[in-house]
């Protein structure tokens, strides 16, 4: 089984970046696919996210040697979606990488036997470029961009695709953008309509045709450790993530 990567990245925060990678792993894990999420954020939201006991070794762990890869893979609520989680120990993970030789390639190396054992890994960043996140993109196949349709989002997103360019052609050169993902998406304003424009005529078909929208119950969910699908199945975040899975199924054939 050839195992999809994906990396859900943003160096800016509050982009939905957290509850897309949560939702989309449910998603997938409905539709019969073998799913696995990894936590590499030092917030720890996608371990609260989806109920896992922050208490229990995970990522950190298993980079420092302590804890092996079959030790740290926690059950969801959701059948065939699992996940590893992150504690406050991976702040400090960048300081310790620095003077390591191999320092972009500590993920890949230590989480590289995972592969051929799900269908999709999906992995949390958090928002920053960062080494942490230097290391995901190098073990990742695929990204997927979530981003609000506001007035900086270009910018950002600019300074990120050269990113994401660096290190194909220096560190990973499998490393592709699967999608953007709007996310938080209200098509009743005027600039959302056109930052979405602007982005499509620059990005064009690597804009995903789903955009998550202002949801309540997706962010109530988080607080309940559950992902959408469990927590409210019928509201039009769940459809938006079951649709969004089809997409990403469909585009990584």
């Amino acid at each position: 089984m050839k195992t999809k990567i994906i990396l859900f990245l943003n160096q800016k925060g509050g982009v939905g970046k957290t509850t897309s990678a949560i939702n989309l792993g449910a998603s997938l894990a409905e539709m019969g696919k073998r799913t696995l999420l990894i936590d590499i954020d030092s917030q720890g939201n996608l371990t609260s996210g989806v109920g896992l006991d922050a208490r229990k070794p995970g990522v950190y762990e298993v980079l420092a040697g302590s804890a092996a890869l079959n030790e740290v893979i926690q059950q969801t609520a959701v059948r065939n979606l699992f996940a590893i989680g992150s504690n406050i120990h991976m702040a400090g993970l960048a300081i310790e990488l620095v003077n390591q030789d191999r320092r972009e390639y500590f993920i890949r190396d230590a989480f590289s036997p995972l592969e051929g054992n799900w269908e999709y890994i999906i992995i949390d960043c958090p928002p920053s470029l960062g080494l942490v996140t230097i290391n995901a993109m190098v073990w990742a196949n695929e990204i997927i961009i979530p981003m609000q349709s506001e007035y900086f989002a270009m910018e950002g997103l600019t300074l990120l695709m050269h990113t994401i360019g660096n290190i194909k052609k220096s560190l990973n050169p499998e490393l592709e953008v699967l999608g953007i993902l709007f996310t938080m998406y209200s098509k009743r304003t005027r600039l959302s309509r056109d930052v979405v424009d602007d982005i499509v005529s620059y990005f064009d078909d690597l804009v995903f045709d789903t955009m998550i929208p202002r949801n309540i119950r997706l962010a109530e969910a988080p607080s309940h450790g559950l992902p959408i699908n469990q927590y409210d199945g019928s509201c039009n975040g769940a459809k938006a993530y079951r649709a969004l899975a089809k997409e990403v199924i469909k585009r990584g054939k």
